[in-house]
C-alpha cells in the first residue's frame, strides 16, 4: 500500500487504473518532471510579477500592492488546489492556474519577509531547492528508503503540525497564540527545524509515490496531478524555510 502525508497524493490515488498498463498514455517518470518544471516555471511567472512590487523606497505603497496580490494568489491558490486534489481528471487545467495563483502568493510573502530581512529570499529560494536535489539523491541512491513504517512516521508528523497550525489558527481568532511556535527563542527555533525537517521529508514520500504511480501505469494525466502534488510540498517547505531563517536574524 501506498502512503505519503501529502493531501494532493494519498493511498487511493493511483488505485484502478490497471486498464491504462498497456497504453502509450500512461504516466512515466520524465512526464512528470517536465510538468513539474512547467509549474515551477509558471510560479516563478507570477512570483516575479509580485516581486516586480517592491519598491523599497516606498515601502507603505509597496505592502499595499503585495497584500492584494497575496490574497488573490492564496484564496485562488487554496480553490484551485482543492479542485485538483479533488478531481485527479481536471489536473492538466487546474493544476497550471493552481501555480500561476500560488506564485503571486509566494512572490507577494517573499516581498514582505525580503522587507524585513534583506537578502533572505534568495537564501531560502538556495536552501529550498538544495534540500530537493539533495533528497531525490539520496532517495535514488537507495541511502533513504520510504519503508512503510517510514511513511507512517512522517504522515503521523505532518498531521499533528497541521493539528498545531490549525489549533494557532483558531486560537489567534480569540487573542490567543502559542508562543512557541512563533518566537525566535530556542525553543521557537528548534520547533521550526523539526518542522523544515519534516516537510523535507515529504518530498521523499512524494518521490517514492511518484515512481510507484508510474510503475502501476497510471492514465497520462496523472503526470500532472504528482507533479503538482510535489508542488504543494516545495511551496510548503519554502515557507517554513523562511520563517526558520527569519527567527534565525531575530536572534
Amino acid at each position: 500500500m501506498m502512503r505519503t502525508a501529502n493531501p494532493a497524493l494519498n493511498d487511493k490515488t493511483f488505485q484502478a487504473f490497471g486498464s491504462y498498463a498497456e497504453s502509450n498514455q500512461v504516466m512515466t517518470l520524465q512526464g512528470t518532471v517536465n510538468k513539474t518544471g512547467i509549474l515551477l516555471l509558471l510560479a516563478v511567472f507570477t512570483a516575479a510579477i509580485a516581486w516586480s512590487k517592491f519598491d523599497p523606497i516606498n515601502p507603505g505603497e509597496t505592502l499595499g500592492g503585495v497584500k492584494m496580490l497575496m490574497a488573490v494568489g492564496a484564496i485562488g491558490g487554496l480553490i484551485f488546489g482543492l479542485m485538483t486534489a479533488m478531481k485527479p481528471t481536471w489536473a492538466p487545467a487546474t493544476a497550471p492556474i493552481y501555480a500561476l495563483l500560488e506564485g503571486l502568493f509566494l512572490g507577494g510573502i517573499s516581498v514582505v519577509f525580503e522587507m524585513m530581512y534583506s537578502g533572505i529570499v534568495m537564501q531560502a529560494i538556495g536552501l529550498t531547492f538544495g534540500v530537493m536535489f539533495a533528497l531525490l539523491m539520496a532517495y535514488k541512491s537507495g541511502m533513504i528508503r520510504a519503508t512503510e513504517n517510514f511513511k507512517l512516521g512522517v504522515a503521523a508528523a505532518t498531521g499533528g503540525i497541521f493539528m498545531l497550525y490549525m489549533a494557532s489558527f483558531i486560537m489567534g481568532i480569540f487573542g490567543f497564540s502559542i508562543p512557541f511556535l512563533h518566537s525566535s527563542g530556542p525553543v521557537g527555533i528548534g520547533v521550526s527545524m523539526v518542522i523544515v525537517v519534516i516537510a523535507a521529508l515529504n518530498l521523499v514520500l512524494d518521490f517514492d509515490f511518484i515512481e510507484e504511480g508510474a510503475k502501476t501505469g497510471a492514465p497520462k494525466y496523472m503526470e500532472w496531478y504528482a507533479a503538482f502534488g510535489l508542488m504543494v510540498t516545495l511551496v510548503w517547505l519554502y515557507i517554513e524555510i523562511l520563517r526558520l531563517l527569519s527567527k534565525l536574524r531575530d536572534r
